[in-house]
């Protein structure tokens, strides 16, 4: 078996599912994971915004959009207006959540996760049904009941070992050569739904081919393969032809879109090759991640955008104390705030975060434990693997930096954001 992980901007219409169906043309034992189509997903943290802020207004008008251009999909790919009833029943379910759902600031997080889920429900239902009515011999299975994580939402870990007989039990029963499953989505013990956090399909193929002992993974992207930069900021990017675990694993924690940071270790654990492909040519033959491929020889430049630079200073002095950071990073986690990069002096401490509606919440919190904090919106951390002088001088010394790491290999950089490299 082979597993095949294709994202929203490869569907994002009618000629991207169209082209998914001739890469996978001729294929038998094939697991395919798919993500919501197009900006699907933004759209329904709109819907899930609308809720929260009690607009139902704006939640219905954004539930409205996303049925239509769903829609407009299914009629390019039938060449009719067509309604498919299994993408209709949830529309509808999706409308009733946005117009009349009793939401509490309490269950945000589970909330998110139902919401935002429909995306990878909607266009799965749509691909298994063209993909049959194109002669593909295709099943289409619900993730939220074979894939088991953790009971936490917006970002959960999946549990491999109560997933593994969920997952073989829904695709033998699938008994297709094509079995079409979401990604970013699965359920947690007490069956409500949960997601893998952002660009989590990567990680739900990874689980998928774990668990099938799948001969490998490939991940169908809209560019050649794995380049040392965004190209869209850094014009210079070139490809990258191969790639190790470790490396790998490095980039992603880093921030870099290649591939989502949890993807690695399901792979490495059974030694299975990673192929990042270009949708639009199936006959290149991309990147490969694997255990055994050589370090990358050219220097990697990471961009994480959306970022809160936070600098904590307790009001005693004490932060000679462990325990001051202990209640600190707690109290991070009580809200859900990732940490991308720690600095630290003898009474401060700088944390670059995630940016997320929970922060305000956590400054007032650390102000109750006994600490000044500082916020500073609109920053990025830029991660450069590899540098040398002048890729040192030219960011690493520039006037928007707030914070800077460095090591031989490596140097991270806290800066405010600008639009565009120069």
């Amino acid at each position: 078996m082979k597993v095949y992980k294709f994202g929203g901007a490869s569907v994002r219409n009618a000629d991207g599912v169209r082209n998914l169906h001739k890469i996978i043309a001729g294929e038998h034992g094939l697991f395919v994971v798919v993500s919501a189509m197009g900006k699907t997903t933004n759209a329904l943290e709109r819907v899930f915004d609308g809720l929260r802020k009690d607009d139902r207004k704006a939640a219905l008008a954004e539930v409205e959009a996303l049925h239509a251009y769903h829609a407009e999909i299914i009629e390019g790919l039938w060449h009719k207006p067509q309604q498919l009833e299994s993408v209709e029943e949830l529309f509808a379910e999706l409308q009733q959540i946005a117009a009349s759902a009793e939401y509490r600031d309490g269950d945000a997080e589970l909330w998110y996760d139902r919401i935002v889920a429909f995306g990878e429900l909607i266009s799965t239902r749509i691909i298994a049904a063209y993909l049959s009515y194109a002669g593909v011999s295709c099943s289409w299975i619900d993730m939220r009941k074979a894939i088991r994580t953790e009971q936490r939402h917006k970002d959960a870990s999946v549990d491999i070992e109560a997933s593994a007989p969920l997952l073989r039990e829904a695709v033998e029963k699938a008994a297709a050569d094509v079995v079409v499953g979401q990604g970013f989505i699965g359920g947690a013990p007490d069956g409500t739904t949960t997601t893998l956090g952002r660009e989590g399909s990567d990680y739900s193929a990874a689980v998928a081919a774990n668990i099938l002992g799948a001969e490998s993974m490939s991940v169908w992207k809209d560019v050649d393969g794995i380049l040392n930069a965004d190209p869209k900021i850094f014009p210079d990017a070139v490809k990258i032809e191969e790639l190790n675990y470790l490396d790998t694993i490095e980039l992603a924690y880093s921030g870099a879109q290649i591939i989502h940071p949890k993807t690695i270790k399901p792979l490495q654990n059974k030694n299975i090759p990673l192929y990042v492909r270009p949708f639009g040519d199936k006959r290149k033959p991309g990147t490969v991640i694997r255990g055994s491929s050589s370090s990358v020889k050219v220097p990697i430049l990471i961009l994480k955008k959306n970022q809160v630079l936070l600098t904590v200073r307790s009001r005693d002095f004490s932060f000679v104390l462990e325990e001051r950071f202990a209640s600190i990073f707690s109290l991070l986690e009580r809200f859900r705030l990732k940490t991308n990069l720690i600095n630290n002096s003898a009474v401060n401490i700088s944390l670059c975060i995630d940016d997320s509606w929970h922060i305000d919440e956590a400054v007032n919190a650390l102000h109750d434990e006994g600490f000044d904090v500082m916020k500073i919106s609109d920053m990025e951390l830029l991660t450069i693997r590899g540098y040398n002088s002048s890729l040192f001088e030219r960011y690493a010394m520039a006037r928007n930096v707030f914070v800077r790491q460095s090591t031989q290999t490596t140097v991270r950089i806290v800066r405010k954001h600008q639009e565009e490299e120069r």
